[in-house]
């Protein structure tokens, strides 16, 4: 059933509980959105369409949706309402700009250390990364290539509001029908711009995707999986060999081999991935701190992860890797290790099963009770394994993740598409009993539902503290802001071309093109500190005061 409360029959309790809930179902819609998205970035063979189209469209559902309805309706009330949808236009793209930016610096922030040769660099390897008493101007971080190239796009991607601009700087009619009339042909000539951007874009992420550009986002996608147990060992790594590895263990469908016969030799795309990810549970399960695994700490690791593997096989395992013969096995031949499970089918079904002797299992239960002590005094929650998934066959465990994805995002955009209008509605009505416009209100309050799980996802990244994750915090908020700058902006120009609405938002639209502009010459920087931050912070109020600043002096 449709949601159908009419705001201005309710009270003020009423409406901000209406608010709240409308709120709530967008910021757990848009979850829905970006977790299912990410859930697809583990499926290498779909990186094209994921990566191209699906993260970057679904982005921007929740915005584009509030946008489009604000120009539903009649005309009188929709050139009206058309201020919430801009209000949402222009607060999502310089709220993510501005908030969660600052936030990723500040959370990502480590140490800058100063070279003889002047050169100022980034201590991501530092221990520890951050050392205390820093001053804002010590502490930061880096703005790697990434990061400028997704700036300059993002520019690139502005051109459509000069064009909606022209007409808006000249004509001074007093009635919006008149405007609208003199904006029409402009605002067909920026839709043509707004699409042709939003598939150069698309086109641009298609081919970035395919090269693997998006690698370290599926990296840390991965880690998280794997460390929470919501996948298997075998079901975070299947897709991703199967596709990238030329298919050198495809044949194990067909061809049953065992440890021992099979090849142990990854290519440097595979061994770059199962590096970075393992890379993580290695330290976790070194519980000595010797920078290697022995025999009872690889069960464990097996165990924990789903993989189940004979004892005559692990011995084979470090009969084959320890090369020193210690009876231990270092990061890298701990890779080659997994990979060899990874890439193997076993001759005998009854071999899959772990089995332990008993001193053996006394020994992983002493060892599972002194990781967990351990993480006990380190305040860590332990998550408890779904098995539901975890538990699965590589392959099946594929399947199931695309089937997950695609229902969140079935559900997902479901709720935004009902929801949107509504939310429109408490917005405008918001607006008229606080007697200020409608733009004012949505500027700060949609973004709130729309993009929350952006900015908690982006810090997320940050505070891992790695050139690596920082860059995919700044890529994530620089494309939703192309996003924003092509395909809602595109909503806008067909409501005025089709509609006949007019683009009254100079003001507005200044703010919007000089936030961006400033955060180009900021990621013109090879470092931005800790007090950069803080700046980039507070533009977020102060473009509120610019908008109204402008709008007395004129520019409507």
């Amino acid at each position: 059933m449709l949601p159908s409360i009419d705001p201005s029959g309710v009270g003020n309790t009423g409406l901000l509980w209406l608010f709240g809930s409308y709120g709530y179902i967008l910021f757990r819609a848009s979850g829905l959105i970006s977790e299912g998205s990410e859930l697809l970035l583990l499926v290498p063979s779909l990186a094209g369409l994921v990566g191209g189209v699906v993260l970057p469209l679904l982005g921007a559902i929740p915005d584009g949706a509030i946008m489009l309805f604000s120009g539903i309706g009649d005309i009188e009330s929709a050139q009206e309402t058309l201020s919430v949808g801009v209000g949402a236009l222009a607060g999502s793209t310089i709220m993510l700009l501005t908030v969660p930016w600052g936030m990723s610096v500040w959370a990502g922030r480590v140490d800058l250390m100063k070279h003889s040769t002047g050169k100022v660099e980034a201590n991501y390897k530092g221990d520890p990364k951050l050392s205390e008493n820093q001053s804002l101007s010590e502490s930061g971080v880096s703005v790697g290539k990434e990061t400028k190239h997704g700036a300059k796009v993002m520019m690139l991607t502005t051109i459509p509001y000069f064009l909606i601009q022209i007409p808006a700087s000249y004509l001074q009619e007093e009635h919006s029908d008149d405007i609208a009339g003199g904006e029409k042909w402009w605002a067909l000539l920026a839709l043509i711009v707004c699409v042709g951007g939003f598939v150069w874009y698309l086109m641009f992420h298609i081919k970035a995707s395919k090269d693997d550009e998006q690698k370290f986002r599926r990296m840390e996608v991965m880690k998280e999986m794997l460390i929470t147990g919501k996948l298997s060992l075998g079901g975070i790594f299947h897709d991703l060999i199967k596709t990238y590895d030329n298919g050198a263990k495809a044949e194990s469908k067909s061809q049953y081999q065992s440890i021992e016969d099979g090849s142990s030799e990854p290519n440097a795309k595979v061994m770059e991935y199962l590096t970075s990810v393992l890379s993580v549970t290695f330290q976790k399960y070194d519980m000595d701190g010797d920078a290697s695994l022995g025999k009872r700490e690889f069960k464990l690791f097996l165990k924990d992860f789903n993989e189940e593997v004979s004892k005559e096989d692990i011995d084979m395992l470090f009969e084959k890797y320890d090369q020193d013969n210690n009876g231990e096995i270092s990061l890298d031949e701990f890779v080659l290790a997994c990979y060899s499970i990874l890439t193997t089918v076993h001759k005998e079904p009854s071999m899959r099963q772990n089995q332990l002797t008993s001193e053996e299992s006394t020994e992983v239960g002493i060892a599972m009770a002194a990781m967990e002590t351990a993480a006990e005094d380190a305040d860590e929650e332990k998550e408890e394994i779904p098995h539901d998934i975890a538990s699965l066959a590589p392959a099946d465990q594929e399947a199931a993740v695309k089937k997950k994805a695609f229902i969140m995002l079935g559900i997902g955009t479901f709720l935004v598409l009902l929801f949107s209008d509504p939310m429109v509605e408490v917005m405008s009505e918001i607006a008229v009993r606080v007697n200020i416009s409608p733009f004012y209100v949505s500027f700060i309050l949609a973004p709130l539902a729309s993009n929350a799980s952006e900015v908690l996802a982006s810090t997320y990244y940050a505070s891992k503290k790695t050139s690596k994750t920082i860059s995919v915090s700044f890529a994530a908020l620089e494309g939703a802001a192309a996003m924003n700058n092509t395909f809602c902006l595109s909503i806008f120009m067909g409501l005025l071309y089709f509609r006949g609405l007019a683009w009254q938002y100079t003001a507005e639209t200044i703010a919007i093109v000089l936030v961006q502009a400033f955060i180009y010459y900021m990621t013109l920087r090879d470092n931005l500190t800790a007090a950069d931050g803080l700046k980039i912070l507070s533009v977020f109020p102060l473009s509120i005061v610019l908008i109204v600043g402008l709008t007395r002096m004129g520019f409507d």
